[in-house]
């Protein structure tokens, strides 16, 4: 207790206003964050006002050798912000400024608790906006974007969020503040920027950053695509990108995830077909005209039950936002795990037919809903968080999906993260001399092994190298 409040002293000492949480109360809302399944109160959260409150706290935690936990909004659902009981927490949250936006180049810079949506809110009047749109984005912040390199529904044409970025302002666990990147399309020596972008607050807090602005198109209309089954749906995919149509997004719906969605948005999505595709093309009338007649002519080669334009920017509105409220309208009617692997296109078919049998073997349920165009699924397992054996199946059931994934040619993570949720899986998509190497890249940054310890990382091997 004496060291706690020790500790607690230092740190109010370095703050201004308050900015410092220390009762056991008020940490509670910091013990998790979107991944429930675990939670930890911290020792105490730190809620800085400016870059220098941030390299004067993470000084002194370095001193006195206390772990820290970057935290953004806590949105995360691989669970990355979720801290350790003898860890500071320091959030962005109060630093929530966008510093400039500058049309000549192009760019907005913004503090990191900045929210995803508040940059494209900020220029939307001058016909701009900023690409990534994470269904979070509401309330997702661009340091957490930045950490989780996070995606969304648009990133098929226009990248995630390490496409999106330019510069970065980033303190090191030692109190070094230095800069990344800028205005300019490209920076000389490594890409650092790169490694930042993704690496889950384990090598700094990033304090400020320079994202890419761009031009909103003359015309945008989503279409939904209805299907008899999800296989037939997803070889569609498969050759809408194989033709060479890029489409601004593709997203995944099976008939679970759309009578949920529906449900909740009364967005018009067809009740009768068991997969659902919303395609979404931009441009001039024209331009839109063209690539929805292809797009069409090789879904009807796929037998396409139904196909519905839409009529108005108020229904194009609705259309998003059931999409966009997939996981807010699947807890209200079940607990659930959301995944997320990535897969090459050609093996969509395949891997959701496997994911159907695994859901069974475990005798639980899944809604799909997935951004398609580029193979970034997210299946939600649904189970009774009050049922200890079905909370452990639908781990079970998650990591067996996941490792499906890896074995169709792919990956672990597409937006999300590793986390806790995914940390122990890493050996199965890599060797242990892969991973060795990442944690001394890693550890260049954070020598004592401070910065969001736990995470990424198996446990065995994490621990292995902080002592």
């Amino acid at each position: 207790m004496a060291r706690r409040e020790e500790i607690a002293a230092g740190l109010a000492a370095l703050l201004s206003g308050e900015g410092l949480v220390t009762d056991p109360r008020e940490l509670v809302p910091f013990e998790t964050d979107a991944f429930t399944a675990y939670r930890r109160v911290p020792l105490a959260v730190v809620l800085p006002a400016t870059t220098g409150e941030v390299a004067a706290v993470l000084r002194y935690c370095a001193e006195q050798g206390v772990p820290v936990v970057p935290r953004g909004a806590g949105t995360s659902l691989a669970g990355g912000a979720i801290p350790q009981e003898d860890a500071v927490v320091i959030g962005v949250s109060r630093m929530s400024r966008i510093l400039e936006v500058d049309y000549d180049n192009r760019t907005a810079t913004v503090q990191a608790g900045a929210t995803n949506l508040s940059i494209s809110d900020r220029v939307a009047a001058d016909g701009f906006f900023y690409a990534p749109d994470p269904s979070s984005q509401l309330a997702c912040t661009i340091a957490g974007n930045i950490a989780m390199n996070s995606g969304g529904a648009h990133c098929l044409k226009y990248g995630v969020t390490t496409n999106n970025l330019l510069g970065a302002r980033l303190v090191l666990m030692d109190g070094t503040i230095i800069e990344l990147g800028g205005k300019a399309l490209d920076a000389p020596g490594l890409d650092l920027l790169g490694l930042l972008c993704g690496s889950e607050g384990q090598i700094g807090i990033i304090t400020e950053a320079t994202v890419r602005l761009l031009a909103r198109p003359e015309g945008a209309r989503p279409v939904l695509f209805g299907f008899d089954s999800s296989e037939v749906a997803g070889a569609c995919v498969s050759e809408i990108i194989g033709s060479g149509i890029i489409p601004v997004a593709i997203e995944f719906m099976d008939k679970p995830a759309i009578e949920i969605c529906e449900a909740f948005a009364k967005a018009g999505y067809p009740l009768d077909v068991e997969a659902l595709l919303i395609i979404e093309v931009e441009g001039s009338d024209a331009e839109m005209d063209a690539m929805l007649a292809r797009i069409i002519a090789i879904a009807k080669k796929h037998g396409v039950k139904s196909v519905k334009e839409s009529q108005s920017a108020t229904q194009a509105a609705q259309i998003w936002k059931g999409r966009k409220s997939a996981f807010g309208a699947t807890g209200r009617i079940a607990d659930y795990i959301c995944m997320d692997g990535t897969v090459p296109l050609g093996q969509l078919s395949h891997v959701l037919r496997e994911t159907y049998t695994i859901i069974e073997r475990y005798g639980l349920r899944v809604a799909n809903v997935f951004h398609a165009g580029d193979g970034n699924m997210h299946p939600l397992i649904l189970y009774n968080v009050n049922d200890p054996d079905e909370a452990q199946k639908a781990e079970a059931a998650g990591a067996d999906i996941l490792k499906l994934c890896v074995d169709a040619g792919g990956c672990l993570t597409g937006e999300h993260g590793v986390g806790v949720e995914k940390r122990d899986l890493m050996l199965h998509q890599f060797t242990e001399t892969d991973l060795n190497q990442q944690m001394a890249v890693r550890a260049a940054f954070d020598p004592d092994w401070r910065l969001n310890p736990s995470k990424v990382f198996p446990l065995e091997l994490d621990m292995r190298k902080a002592s």
